[in-house]
């Protein structure tokens, strides 16, 4: 990755995913209009230069920050907006600025907002296949780091051949929150994973693959990558 990098955007064109559910056996059409997407996750570099913390065990500032919590990753994207000048696109009430704000209640999202923001589900989906239609937009080995070649570390992002679309590591590397919420029926407000991360066989690292984790926790294998809504 290029210095300076850490904040590249990439136009994303509109488009159509299909959802599906392996639990539920049930399958979605999402229609998607143009949006932004960080050709990189958030590096460690990034999130201290922001938020003055350095989160995670890697030692390196170009690896992908890891060990931050869904709320985590939201605020920051506040915190950047905020620093770069643009409207954020997270509003929280009195529960949602309290510290450990528990439920992934209090916080309201504004569409028509130009700040930074996680990606929806959907778009993450549509912006991984990069219009491919199959598991991967590529052989395993040239596009992630997993299991089977990454030591079992993370690894500094853009070290991998990106999607055609120019978005490296949307697979492998560490897991990605999206802004949903998972299935609120049976897991309350756990959150969406997608992307599999360095710790994952290869039959997680897939575009169709869905994770799932409550919105306070940190994980070691998780971390994520901002998006902006066209207009901003």
């Amino acid at each position: 990755m290029n210095e300076g990098a850490e904040n590249e955007m990439v136009a994303v064109p509109p488009g159509r995913v299909t959802l599906s559910d392996r639990r539920t056996e049930r399958s979605w059409p999402v229609e998607i209009a143009p949006y932004r997407l960080a050709a990189f996750q958030v590096t460690r570099a990034l999130y201290a230069q922001t938020t003055g913390e350095r989160p995670g065990t890697s030692p390196g500032d170009g690896s992908p920050v890891e060990g931050v919590s869904w709320w985590d990753a939201v605020r920051f994207c506040n915190a950047l907006s905020q620093r770069d000048g643009f409207a954020p696109a997270y509003h929280f009430d009195a529960e949602g600025e309290s510290e450990g704000a528990g439920e992934g209640e209090g916080i309201e999202w504004d569409p028509s907002a130009d700040g930074y923001r996680l990606p929806t589900e959907a778009e993450w989906e549509h912006a991984c296949r990069a219009g491919t239609s199959g598991p991967r937009y590529g052989p395993l080995d040239e596009i992630a780091w997993y299991r089977g070649n990454s030591h079992e570390r993370v690894h500094d992002v853009g070290g991998k051949r990106p999607n055609p679309w120019g978005l490296y590591d949307m697979l492998g590397n560490v897991w990605e929150w999206c802004w949903d919420v998972y299935d609120a029926e049976v897991y309350g407000t756990y959150r969406v994973l997608r992307g599999g991360g360095w710790f994952d066989e290869h039959w997680s690292c897939r575009a169709s693959v869905r994770r799932r984790s409550h919105p306070t926790f940190r994980v070691d294998d998780v971390g994520f990558r901002i998006a902006r809504s066209v207009g901003g």
